[in-house]
């Protein structure tokens, strides 16, 4: 009887060594196409039509989607304010797949921040080529600095963020001459405003 269940034992620390061993899974990182990480991203393992499991991205954007069986997965990446991301053939063996930093999800137009600006010369012509500074308010009081761009020939601008509410902190600049603009979005829409800047069009 003993050596029964010693060989019982046995028989379920091997199975249990191989079921480990043909467990693997996949890691990566989801960014947006700036370039950024996407926190609390999910990343859902799919084989067959059904869910297999789920797991949020970090703070950094990096995911480990671990303990699958070894097959062929489907990913779908998902997160708030950006287009849904599927990654199919995804090939698990007994080991963690590194995925790399290429799970790029794009902005939904229909849920964005859109902030549209014109700068203007004293004169109220149109200013082009400014420099536009965004930077965005962090709980703390301070400030992160998002993006700089350049006005096109008619003045204006376009600066688009996933929709939440947030305070930017817009500077305009252009030889010499500035000014800011701090405006305050809560939900998705298009945002407008104008900046004239302290100098003549005839300035050197």
């Amino acid at each position: 009887m003993r050596f029964r269940i010693i060989q019982l034992l046995a028989l379920l620390l091997s199975f249990s060594a191989f079921a480990f061993a043909q467990s693997g899974g996949v890691k990566g990182k989801v960014r947006s196409n700036k370039g950024d990480g996407i926190p609390n991203a999910t990343v859902t393992a799919k084989q067959f039509g059904k869910d297999v499991k789920t797991v949020r991205s970090d703070a950094k954007g990096s995911f480990h989607l671990g303990g699958l069986a070894t097959g062929v997965y489907s990913l779908v990446f998902d997160a708030d304010g950006y287009q849904s991301g599927l990654l199919q053939g995804v090939e698990v063996k007994s080991s963690v797949r590194d995925l790399g930093q290429g799970l790029i999800l794009r902005p939904d137009q229909g849920n964005q921040v859109i902030i549209n600006g014109s700068i203007f010369y004293k004169e109220g012509t149109s200013l082009g080529g400014a420099k536009i500074e965004i930077e965005r308010m962090n709980a703390d009081g301070s400030y992160k600095k998002l993006n700089t761009l350049y006005t096109n020939i008619s003045g204006e601008f376009t600066f688009r963020q996933p929709q939440g509410s947030a305070k930017f902190r817009i500077t305009a600049k252009f030889k010499g001459a500035e000014a800011v603009k701090e405006i305050e979005v809560s939900t998705a829409a298009i945002y407008r405003f104008a900046l004239t800047l302290d100098i003549s069009r005839t300035e050197k």
